[in-house]
């Protein structure tokens, strides 16, 4: 297949720190070329993926995030360039919107972001012109009159991380500097537990910046130490020499990257039952999930898990190999569906099991209702 991928206009593909949904967005890149598929990247023209980029596409915009005008102005030139695929991936909230009067090809879309009444209003209004993909089974639940083709977990290149030995007599916490990712709560369980905190955060909006210094910044010192924003390299050694992840959401997060990467590790996760939390920690072998005044009582009992345990689950479950598998199924069922001929009346024309052509009546189900 010739597949049109469309990122957002803010960040890079890949990001150079920050970025969950520009990460996803290159491993299907990459996995896509691998399985040998065309791939064509509408994406910020700094981008570094190795898929050829749609020309005429701005750089990065960091500073405009969020801004409708900046994210509408670039999915036009995103499908002004995507002449020619077999189908468009749109990983933005503008841009299935915008596919309805100008794209050339069938459309998915994924909700990246929580289900909200708002942005639930936006997935019903695209529905019937955009297949629309889940990213966990808690998210699609909160909305659940938003028709959802299919739910495909998130996933990345495991074999590409390095297995930690856990063996540094502390645990860490990676996220964003707020309160929604529990740094707060994770400093006094650490404590709590007399076990010393690492932490490693993305700090860069104004009100990051504000709650560190006004919150967090006054509860730092030996036993809870601040690191920085850190790349892949780094963060995977801080995770793979922790005793454990320690992840105490306090929202409902429709799908915890960083939880994956810390089973890459072979770090279990210690966290709360919250969002999608329980898709991907098998409780009391990768990891342990309860209240969170309960988890500093956890921490000593991750750190006897069987590290190996985690390893493969992130190996089984969240691979690159699975989750571009998991939309190549589905892109071939959209573009299949795409060719039916029609007659006038419009029925769909297609070949029974003897090659005879049959006219069936129109088809109103969606592709698949199956949910993985």
């Amino acid at each position: 297949m010739r597949i049109g991928l469309v990122a957002g206009p803010w960040i890079p593909v890949p990001p150079v720190g920050y970025g969950g949904t520009e990460r996803i967005i290159d491993s299907l890149a990459r996995g896509f070329i691998a399985a040998g598929h065309e791939v064509l990247l509408a994406a910020a023209s700094d981008s570094t993926c190795p898929a050829p980029l749609v020309p005429a596409m701005r750089p990065a915009e960091p500073e405009q995030l969020g801004f409708t005008l900046s994210e509408l102005s670039h999915v036009i030139r995103a499908y002004d360039g995507l002449q020619g695929v077999d189908i468009i991936h749109d990983h933005t909230l503008a841009g299935p919107l915008v596919a309805r009067a100008v794209a050339p090809a069938p459309v998915a879309t994924t909700i990246h972001g929580p289900l909200t009444q708002a942005s639930a209003d936006l997935y019903r209004a695209m529905a019937a012109s955009t297949a629309i993909i889940g990213i966990s089974r808690d998210q699609t639940s909160r909305a659940p009159d938003v028709p959802v083709t299919r739910v495909i977990h998130h996933g990345m290149d495991v074999a590409a991380v390095p297995i930690g030995s856990g063996r540094g007599g502390y645990v860490c916490f990676v996220g964003r500097m707020c309160p929604d990712k529990g740094v707060l709560e994770a400093i006094h369980i650490a404590r709590t537990a007399g076990i010393p905190l690492r932490i490693a955060a993305k700090m860069r909006a104004p009100q990051e910046i504000q709650y560190f210094r006004s919150v967090i910044e006054p509860l730092l010192g030996s036993n809870a130490e601040f690191l920085g924003e850190l790349g892949d390299t780094d963060k995977y050694r801080l995770m793979g020499e922790a005793m454990a992840l320690l992840n105490p959401i306090q929202w409902s997060e429709p799908f915890g990257l960083v939880m994956i990467e810390s089973l890459s590790t072979g770090t279990p996760v210690v966290g709360t039952p919250i969002g999608s939390a329980p898709e991907i920690v098998d409780h009391g072998k990768t990891g342990y999930l309860g209240p969170t005044e309960q988890l500093h009582g956890l921490l000593p009992l991750a750190a006897a898990l069987d590290r190996s345990l985690c390893r493969d689950r992130a190996l089984k479950l969240f691979s690159t190999e699975r989750m571009v598998a998991n939309h190549l199924d589905l892109y071939a069922k959209l573009v299949e569906k795409s060719q039916v001929p029609r007659v006038p009346d419009g029925s769909h024309v297609q070949q029974n099991r003897v090659g005879r052509t049959v006219i069936g009546a129109p088809e109103s189900r969606p592709i698949s209702t199956q949910r993985q």
